[in-house]
């Protein structure tokens, strides 16, 4: 008899109070980084009606436009054109109170050699991967994220009834720890004073529908679309939105642990972002090269100090050595200080700002554009089989 269990993940759109904050502090991130490759930045910014504040420390002798490059993202998420009252890129104030980095914070970043620099900061990161989807993703967090890039792409291709913030959740059955349907489908979506409940029902049923696999809609399957009947306004208009907010929907879902940390705004001396995304690279790389179907790896960190603190590995019995050997493994097939990573993954790049809506993991590696999602390639697949 099959054991029947539930799993709920949800995502949030680009145009989400908290991920337009994430965007925010990417676009800067990457606006420093394409003028230098060494810069340092940590801004975490605030949105709400008609108005952002621009808060953190930053280290580059790199000239940007502030204002500049904040009404562009805001524009490029869609608000924009008058149709968010309350907040639109040619309105909205903005107030910068970035400020320099802490000399603390540097002396203990630039210690020693280039080689032997240390972590940014003290810290946990995990990684996780495992074989329920072609991305190597839990099930939950791969289709939540993905019906929303679907009607994404819905609005930016012209439809006219739907408006930039939105939410996705999806209740995923389980039989004897294989996904196998949705139990329950639910997108709460902004949208234009013409759309009808009856559309937006249809076009969210739609979207899900592209998304999912074959026959993981049935007639027992519960689909709901703004289950309260209107949702008009939306947007930092309706809710106040900050960085580094929706971990969870960052990463995993909540399927595997999080270490707490957020990403978003961050350049890549800090392990928080960094050390986060080598933890998926070799959780990743695990279940590619077929050493495990299910991996989990936590790395942790000392400010200053170049070598992680210590480095565990789980695949919850599903290895095909022991979790031991694959963590001799891993030791042997990437070097895990903070400029390790970076060199090896090619993060000093401008690349972050994709990463802050959609997940930062379960993206082909060059999706959106060169260089971008390095973590998501399968390039040690080899390496980690060989040094077993």
């Amino acid at each position: 008899m099959s054991k029947i269990t539930l799993f709920t993940s949800e995502a949030v759109s680009c145009g989400h109070p908290d991920k337009l904050a994430d965007q925010i502090s990417d676009a800067l991130l990457d606006a420093y980084l394409a003028h230098d490759p060494e810069a340092r930045m940590a801004s975490e910014i605030l949105v709400t009606t008609d108005f952002a504040c621009l808060g953190g420390e930053f280290r580059t002798g790199a000239a940007v436009d502030i204002e500049d490059v904040v009404r562009k993202t805001i524009r490029q998420v869609g608000y924009t054109g008058g149709i968010n009252p309350g907040f639109d890129d040619a309105t909205v104030e903005i107030e910068n109170r970035m400020q320099a980095q802490s000399a603390e914070i540097a002396q203990g970043v630039d210690a020693g050699s280039r080689e032997s620099e240390g972590a940014g900061d003290q810290g946990l990161m995990f990684g996780y991967a495992c074989n329920e989807t072609p991305e190597l993703m839990p099930a939950p967090i791969a289709y939540a994220h993905a019906v929303l890039r679907e009607l994404e792409a819905m609005r930016k291709a012209g439809n006219q009834l739907l408006r930039p913030d939105a939410k996705s959740q999806i209740t995923v059955e389980y039989a004897n720890g294989k996904p196998v349907r949705a139990h329950t489908l639910l997108v709460s979506h902004q949208h234009s004073p013409d759309a009808t409940q009856h559309e937006l029902l249809e076009l969210t049923a739609e979207a899900w529908q592209k998304v999912l696999p074959e026959g993981w809609v049935d007639k027992n399957t519960r689909i709901l679309c703004n289950p309260t009947g209107s949702f008009m306004l939306g947007g930092p208009a309706g809710d106040t939105g900050l960085t580094g907010r929706k971990i969870i929907v960052d990463t995993y879902g909540g399927y595997a642990r999080h270490g707490g940390g957020a990403f978003s705004g961050k350049d890549p001396t800090k392990v928080d972002r960094s050390a986060a995304y080598a933890a998926r690279y070799l959780a990743k790389n695990i279940v590619a090269a077929k050493l495990a179907t299910h991996c989990e790896i936590q790395l942790s960190y000392a400010i200053g100090i170049a070598e992680p603190l210590a480095i565990a590995v789980n695949t919850f019995g599903t290895g095909t050595a022991d979790d031991a050997a694959l963590e001799k493994s891993i030791r042997r097939s990437l070097s895990l200080t903070p400029r390790g990573i970076r060199t090896h993954l090619h993060l000093n790049a401008p690349i972050y700002l994709p990463t802050a809506s959609g997940g930062h993991f379960g993206r082909a590696a060059g999706s959106a554009g060169p260089g971008t999602f390095p973590w998501e390639g399968l390039g040690l697949v080899k390496t980690l089989q060989d040094n077993i």
